[in-house]
């Protein structure tokens, strides 16, 4: 690595929180054994799942276990940093927005604009939440969930009643994915089947209402589950008012011999939203509620849509087939001012108006044949194609959402990417298992268009000539002494531009360069004995012809060549019944290796908006059988806003959070949770022309809940 490069991994003095957490990790070990305590707070129908290191998965919750008939082979077999959270950790949750429930999940950053429908993003591995690089694959049931530009904010249309786990993979080496899955994939699943009816009102802080409700109902193989979602904020700032709705639907038929499974899902969601809009950082700490008056007229609407098809056929004992068909709807209108206007009478405010239709299909055979000399043997293939219809408008110069003249974008075209995988998992004895596998990927478009006043491409543009985009693939784990797993992974995966930046404005242009991006990964995970196991990880992930969206204009440009590193440190310890402590905490870096000709950046650079640290922690103990409590924390480090890195580091917090859950019977349950219960200043910051813009998160807050859940 180059010698200018700057050093993350030196000591740094542990931030409130982190003590805390290593404070009740001990008070935890301290515990005397007692007799197990039973409770009614747990899942439904579940059991904890036996603490197992002979994989490299982490899993937080108590385990829902469901049949399926289909042999697919799933995240457990990928041989990387995977993470599972369930429903216990996610139901009693009191967010705006279901991204943020991912606080708790290891090594995950949660980048929060607290701005109207654009409330923020989820990312990992270095990769930042801005929005520049989106380099996390969203799947909800399954299915591809991210815009274009990558955005997840097809994980707006959930609310947590309806989540039964949100599952991360970290890394190169997943072959089920390719477009959009630079740093991993998370997989967001809803709940399926069951005889049930169960609702969940609270009100809390800043007016805020929220109400869902489900119901399940399965008989003779044909299971239906329904959703409805509600939820209503004035927000804590000025002018930061918001409602969401939310529906849902599952359909699914399996026989009594469960040799087939065919469904449909069905899912919308609409919102709207005020923006309080950006501070100057004196603004935001004379009065981080305020709004300022040239944001006034800001908001949007958000419009999701999914429907899918799904088919799971098991051809043979050992050979089984898996489907999945979907249309996604995007529409997305957004009215926003950056910063006051330096001439009086005029209006800094934008329109921002994205449609996109989605369509694609997704299908894998998987082969688990009996093989005599080897303790386990699998093999998949699969295929994917995902096309997509985009309309991207943009008004400059709007007056309180008056359109003035003509846009100033007006894009149309098509995208579509297609690939394949084969992966093979191979385990010739119990301590020994390893994944090899490659995936090929091409990317494709009709025409690319742009009618605004100033066309980037003139009236059309062809699109890039990637190739045939090759990505292999590696996973290994041993597990010489039973309760030690050591594990390890290499892949490539690949970056392709967004929007105008696939496109070029015709054929003599030479083709810009696919980005790859090349990772490592090694690891233990250690299960001494039942009620304790960690995980502890180094990785490494670079990537050349880095593309970079420019925010503000949405083009793409090319940051160049990129290191990424860090470390991850994980533990999950129930020395009493219960008593569970757990913690997670990752170190990371990202850097500029060698910038592209004209870039601001300079060698060894960080990279903007990535923080240098992530953590959560939290002590969770069963008080009496029907009295149990949550004290968790969460936080981040602080990064550098603008590529000279010359502007100072923002955006450092620790928040401690509680929450209070009381059984009153079989079917009804109360819960109070405090958030930021130290009224800790945090915020989001970023850089507008030199000059750091700021928006304040939440103040302490309070909520309350009934749950309500009935067997049928």
């Amino acid at each position: 690595m180059h010698s200018d490069r700057k050093q993350l991994f030196k000591v740094r003095k542990l931030p409130l929180a982190i003590n805390l957490a290593l404070a009740l990790t001990t008070f935890a070990a301290a515990i005397n054994a007692e007799d197990q305590i039973s409770t009614n707070n747990s899942v439904e129908n579940s059991s904890a799942a036996p603490l197992s290191s002979d994989n490299s998965v982490f899993e937080l919750g108590e385990v829902t276990v469901n049949a399926t008939p289909t042999g697919t082979l799933d995240s457990r077999d990928i041989l990387s940093s995977v993470d599972v959270m369930h429903a216990d950790k996610i139901a009693d949750q009191n967010v705006l927005t279901a991204f943020d429930l991912l606080h708790r999940m290891p090594g995950v950053q949660i980048t929060q604009f607290n701005q109207g429908i654009t409330t923020g993003k989820f990312s990992f591995r270095a990769f930042n939440g801005e929005g520049n690089i989106n380099a996390v694959k969203l799947l909800i049931d399954g299915i591809p969930s991210n815009n274009n530009a990558g955005d997840p904010y097809f994980i707006d249309s959930l609310f947590p009643l309806d989540i039964e786990s949100i599952e991360t993979v970290r890394g190169t080496n997943d072959p089920r994915y390719g477009l959009h899955a630079i740093a991993g994939n998370a997989n967001i699943r809803t709940f399926e089947g069951g005889n049930y009816a169960k609702g969940r009102v609270s009100y809390g802080s800043f007016d805020t209402v929220s109400v869902q409700s489900g119901a399940g109902y399965e008989k003779n193989g044909f299971t239906q589950n329904y959703t409805a979602d509600y939820r209503y904020t004035n927000g804590y700032r000025a002018h930061a008012q918001s409602d969401k709705n939310s529906f849902s639907g599952k359909w699914f038929y399996s026989p009594d011999d469960g040799k087939y499974k065919v469904g449909l899902i069905a899912r919308y969601s609409y919102a709207e939203a005020q923006e309080p809009g950006y501070l100057t950082f004196e603004e935001s700490r004379d009065n981080p509620t305020q709004s300022r008056p040239h944001n006034k007229t800001d908001g949007g609407n958000r419009e999701l849509g999914q429907l899918s098809g799904h088919f799971d056929f098991n051809l043979t004992d050992d050979l089984s087939w898996s489907t999945k068909s979907y249309v996604n709807i995007f529409n997305d209108q957004r009215w926003v001012t950056f910063s006051a206007p330096t001439t009086p009478g005029t209006s800094n405010q934008q329109e921002r108006l994205n449609n996109e239709v989605q369509y694609g299909a997704i299908t894998s055979l998987t082969w688990r044949p009996k093989v005599d000399f080897l303790d386990d043997f699998s093999t998949e293939a699969g295929f994917d194609i995902q096309q997509q219809d985009n309309k991207n408008r943009r008004w400059r110069g709007t007056v309180d959402r008056v359109r003035q003249g003509n846009p100033s974008r007006d894009q149309d075209y098509n995208f579509y990417t297609y690939g394949g995988y084969l992966t093979t998992l191979i385990q010739p004895f119990k301590w020994l298992r390893f994944t090899p596998g490659f995936r090929v990927d091409r990317v494709g478009g009709d025409s690319f268009k742009d009618f605004g006043s100033s066309p980037a491409f003139g009236g059309s543009g062809v699109v890039n000539n990637y190739g045939t985009i090759w990505q292999p693939k590696m996973g290994a784990v041993i597990t010489p002494i039973e309760g030690y797993s050591l594990y390890g992974n290499w892949g490539r995966t690949f970056q392709v531009g967004v929007a105008s930046g696939t496109f070029k404005a015709n054929s003599a242009i030479p083709n810009s360069p696919v980005s790859i991006n090349e990772g490592w990964e090694i690891g233990i995970k250690a299960n001494p004995v039942d009620w304790a196991e960690g995980r502890i990880a180094y990785w490494e992930q670079t990537a050349t012809n880095e593309i970079s969206r420019n925010l503000a204009t949405f083009e793409a440009s090319n940051l160049g060549s990129t290191a990424r590193r860090g470390a991850d440190f994980q533990v999950n310890i129930k020395p009493v019944d219960h008593v569970s402590v757990w913690a997670t905490y990752s170190i990371q870096e990202a850097i500029v290796v060698q910038p592209e000709k004209g870039s601001a950046a300079r060698v060894g650079n960080q990279i903007i908006n990535t923080p240098d640290y992530v953590f959560s922690a939290g002590l969770d103990y069963q008080i009496t059988p029907e009295l149990k409590t949550s004290l968790w924390t969460t936080g981040q480090g602080d990064y550098y806003t603008d590529d000279t890195n010359n502007l100072g580091q923002f955006g450092e917090y620790a928040l401690l959070n509680l929450d209070i859950g009381y059984q009153v019977n079989k079917w009804v349950d109360l819960q109070f949770q405090a958030k930021n219960l130290t009224d800790t200043y945090w915020e989001y910051v970023w850089n507008n022309g030199g000059t750091t813009m700021h928006s304040p998160g939440d103040g302490r807050a309070f909520y309350g809940a009934i749950n309500i859940k009935y067997d049928l």
